[in-house]
């Protein structure tokens, strides 16, 4: 059994011979060419290539790490290939000393015989980083040219057409092969001609500048506002000014006679304005008397602040009011000598009596709203109590106190979806007991793999929660613990596993804070062997998991 750790292999084998090998490796399953011929007890009992990260059976047979796992996966009881053997798995360990050795194996460069270094297996990997007989695609944004690395400079600063080169006209640096490109469009020191047929190359930067002195470019008359349309070459504009003089002064002379025209008509109309402006300001001062009471009832009433449908039906009414003074506002404006007013005080008489009605109704749904707040809080209350006892119910019913969980998880295939995108990462179980009084415990599950199960595999573990009986249990939790899938097609065809709890592992200790380290299998079962449709560990979206804990030899309070 393997606890939650990164390495596959932390708690499955036994730690004997370990010592730290600094940062030497070599990548397995390459085909290395050996100084000396590579003998047998270097080479893995199953893949017959050079031992990689070697792991001894314990009858004495070396085997790479990724082979010994894959011979755990592909049996139930692995046997070894050489004398069949039962594998044990908790006999198995990790062989530093022949580790060492096979990484001190002197190899021959892949590049022989252009490179004739010789180099240890450990840092076969570092030599290849520096070899000038190397093939490496080239540094350059773009390039896809594999080059030796000792050719590599070479290549950059002379033959690559993605290397920068300094643009002659600007001495900006740009791509070699979009220098042609940068030239015709972007490069501001590129020598262009100009367009009007004036035979001069200028600079593209200064092209704009230049078009506003050619000589040859077409501009209109200066005369044009003045009614002269005549498009002319800008070195022969004074030649036709000189020659159209006395038809630009008649135009003048015609534009401001037009002018003076507008200005004496202009002159007119705002007298009649300021003469009907003076009156209306007459007429409205007349008014503002008579509006001021209104007005102001108006403005205290308007500011009403009401949130229930009711008051809402009356704010309509309190709009049509509004449009009804503004109408009044509208026919005082209008008036131009005389002013009527009985009907406009009629009116106000009649707005008074319909926002004092509104006040009433205001005053009643202000209490009604009071009232029903204080009942929303109860219910909300009420509400909240019924959920806590509900969900209580529901737990205490689904507990068992036996030390056995049968978990059902619903919906597999949306839940390992949302494993799988990152959004739920892993499930728990309810909680189950050892005893009414014992240990409290739980399942954890990865739908989508954790740790060396990632991605292939459902990752199952085993949880000790705080309990309230702490105080009273024995510590650590020594007890065996049996983790299953269940067939569910009445044929008994379960995946079991089965560990004993560490005493020397933290996630067996009495718990500080509300649960301990899950401790369990990374690689509980591979998804291709759960949703093989010839299997039937998942019905109608459905698994079925347990937990079982022996209870052999545990003292019940």
């Amino acid at each position: 059994m393997a606890c939650e750790e990164p390495a596959a292999l932390s708690g499955t084998f036994s730690r004997q011979n370990s010592s730290n090998t600094g940062s030497l490796d070599f990548e397995p399953d390459a085909d290395y060419k050996f100084v000396e011929r590579l003998e047998e007890r270097y080479k893995c009992a199953y893949c017959h290539l050079v031992l990689h990260n070697p792991h001894q059976t314990g009858c004495g047979h070396r085997f790479c790490q990724h082979c010994i796992l894959a011979l755990r996966e592909l049996n139930a009881v692995p046997t070894c290939p050489v004398d069949k053997e039962t594998i044990k798995m908790h006999e198995v360990f990790k062989d530093n000393c022949c580790k060492r050795e096979v990484l001190n194996l002197h190899v021959f460069c892949k590049n022989f015989p252009d490179c004739n270094s010789k180099v240890i297996l450990g840092r076969y990997q570092e030599h290849l980083q520096q070899c000038l007989f190397e093939s490496m695609q080239c540094t350059n944004d773009g390039c896809r040219d594999q080059v030796l690395r000792k050719d590599l400079k070479e290549h950059l600063s002379h033959h690559c057409k993605f290397r920068e080169e300094r643009c002659q006209y600007c001495n900006t640096y740009v791509v070699l092969i979009n220098m042609k490109n940068h030239e015709k469009n972007d490069c501001p020191d590129f020598p262009v001609p100009c367009l009007q047929n004036c035979s001069q190359i200028i600079l593209k930067k200064e092209i704009e500048k230049h078009h506003a002195v050619c000589p040859e470019a077409e501009v209109d008359c200066p005369y044009k506002q003045y009614g002269c349309h005549v498009k002319v070459k800008r070195g022969k504009l004074a030649e036709h000014e000189n020659s159209a003089l006395r038809e630009h002064m008649l135009q003048i002379l015609d534009k401001n006679s037009r002018l003076e025209e507008q200005i004496s008509d202009l002159y007119k109309s705002l007298e009649c304005k300021e003469i009907k402006i003076q009156q209306l300001a007459d007429a409205i001062k007349k008014c503002e008397k008579e509006f001021r009471q209104y007005t102001q009832l108006f403005g205290n009433n308007s500011s009403l602040m009401v949130s229930t449908q009711a008051l809402a039906s009356h704010l309509d009414k309190s709009a049509r009011l509004e449009s009804q003074v503004k109408q009044l506002i509208q026919m005082a404006n209008q008036q131009q000598s005389k002013l009527d007013l009985q009907p406009l005080f009629d009116t106000i008489e009649n707005v008074k009596q319909k926002i004092a009605l509104m006040e009433t109704y205001d005053q009643r749904l202000v209490v009604l709203e009071d009232q029903s707040s204080k009942h929303d809080l109860q219910i909300n209350i009420h509400k909240a109590q019924l959920n806590k006892n509900e969900e209580r119910f529901k737990l205490l019913e689904g507990t068992c106190y036996n030390g056995k969980l049968i978990w059902k998880i619903t919906d597999y295939k949306l839940k390992k979806k949302e494993a799988v995108e990152g959004r739920v990462l892993s499930i728990a179980s309810q909680p189950f007991y050892t005893s009414r009084c014992g240990y409290r415990l739980c399942a954890r599950a990865y739908l989508n793999g954790d740790g060396s199960g990632k991605g292939t595999h459902i990752s199952l573990y085993f949880v000790v929660m705080r309990g309230e009986f702490d105080s009273l249990l024995l510590w650590p939790f020594k007890q065996k613990v049996t983790l299953m899938l269940l067939d569910q097609s009445g044929k008994k065809n379960h995946i079991v596993e089965v560990f004993r709890a560490d005493p020397n592992s933290s996630s067996f200790k009495r718990p500080d804070g509300e649960m301990n380290i899950a401790s369990g299998c990374p690689r509980f079962v591979p998804h291709a062997v759960l949703e093989n449709t010839k299997n039937t560990y998942i019905r109608d979206d459905t698994l079925f998991l347990k937990v079982v804990v022996d209870l052999t030899d545990l003292e019940e309070l």
